[in-house]
């Protein structure tokens, strides 16, 4: 069976991967190159503590749980530092504590001199609430290796032009020069996707979240963890440099255009940020400007499209769900049975729950 994924993001590479793995001959188009969309530009935080309702909370924390079989088998560049969360203050963070305890996950609140010991160049807070569980991606870096580890066949810099088919059945994706042919077709390319899948009467609303990220100029080691404050979302880099979404709880961020230019909102970002590390002197070096791929609802959109062989996955946050959500729609479009357990994590994400809102 040959497979044809559009798009080299960190869905991408874990698609091609898991597919590769499944004994599937695989090729990877993309219009640029690996990781050089949103996944280059995402801050990197895998977690479970962000969710919409509980059925996203078991499939994030399944994606927490795939990470760590996949860094048994690869050595990935992903670390398991833990984060520290007071974005929520007194009963407001102990409610949070108690949703996430109450759903099995760890949350411990430390006191104001736990976290001064394990972050003593961050001012503290009364309180905070440490996730053991949780890691930091170097995006890049892990939708590189994940892509050579699959061996893979790649084109880069090749835009897909369309997705052909024949009496109802993929055949292949169209680029310049003619058709490359595939018996099934996965649409992993983010904020491109709805464009592809549309002319084939594929409905995928999506939302426009712009986000902009800075990084500051290579500091000395000062942070081990993921840090989540009131002012944003901040963690270091293993090369020094510090980094941290220009909005405030960017992963709930509704915003659909940009409140100043980035070089503006990373100037204030970056201020935010020195306020709370008073005892280094940070500059920023770099902002870097994504449209993510957020479906109409807030949710991912996975699976079978409605036409023979054709599959899609799309969503916010794909670093923290892309293991999951690969093996469990290399298993489909392979033909391999899905446990109940599977089944179960993937069935509110289907991409026919947004046809019926297609007029007749």
């Amino acid at each position: 069976m040959r497979i044809a994924i559009i798009g080299a993001g960190i869905l991408g590479a874990n698609l091609a991967y898991a597919c590769a793995r499944a004994g599937a001959d695989v090729i990877v188009v993309d219009a640029a190159g690996p990781a050089a969309g949103a996944t280059g530009r995402s801050f990197g935080w895998i977690n479970a503590s962000f969710f919409h309702d509980t059925a996203h909370f078991e499939l994030r924390a399944a994606g927490i749980d795939a990470y760590r079989r996949l860094c048994r088998d690869l050595d990935l560049p992903v670390a398991w530092s833990g984060c520290l969360c007071w974005e929520e203050e007194g009963e407001a963070l102990e409610r949070q504590a108690k949703q996430l305890n109450d759903l099995g996950y760890s949350a411990e609140i430390i006191s104001k001199s736990d976290v001064k010991r394990k972050e003593p160049h961050v001012v503290p807070p009364p309180q905070a609430l440490s996730f053991r569980t949780e890691a930091a991606a170097e995006p890049g870096a892990l939708t590189h290796m994940l892509l050579s580890a699959s061996q893979a066949k790649r084109l880069m810099g090749c835009a897909v032009e369309g997705i052909e088919t024949l009496n109802g059945q993929v055949t292949g994706v169209r680029v310049a020069g003619g058709v490359i042919e595939a018996d099934r077709v996965i649409v992993a390319a983010g904020t491109h996707s709805p464009a592809l899948l549309a002319p084939l009467g594929v409905e995928l609303p999506m939302l426009h979240r712009p986000g902009v990220i800075f990084q500051t100029k290579p500091v000395p080691k000062i942070l081990t963890h993921i840090c989540v404050a009131p002012i944003g979302e901040f963690r270091q880099r293993p090369d020094g440099r510090i980094m941290m979404p220009t909005a405030v709880s960017h992963q709930s961020d509704s915003s659909d255009t940009l409140s100043d230019t980035p070089e503006g909102l990373a100037e204030a970002a970056c201020a935010r940020l020195q306020a709370v590390m008073p005892d280094v002197l940070l500059e920023w070096e770099e902002a870097s400007l994504a449209n993510r791929p957020v479906p109409k609802d807030g949710l991912p959109v996975l699976g079978a499209c409605g036409v023979e062989g054709l599959f899609t996955a799309v969503m916010h946050s794909g670093i923290t769900l892309a293991p999951v959500v690969a093996r469990i729609l290399a298993a489909e479009v392979t033909g391999a049975a899905l446990s109940n357990a599977q089944a179960a994590l993937v069935a509110p994400y289907r991409p026919d729950r947004f046809q019926a809102e297609t007029p007749a």
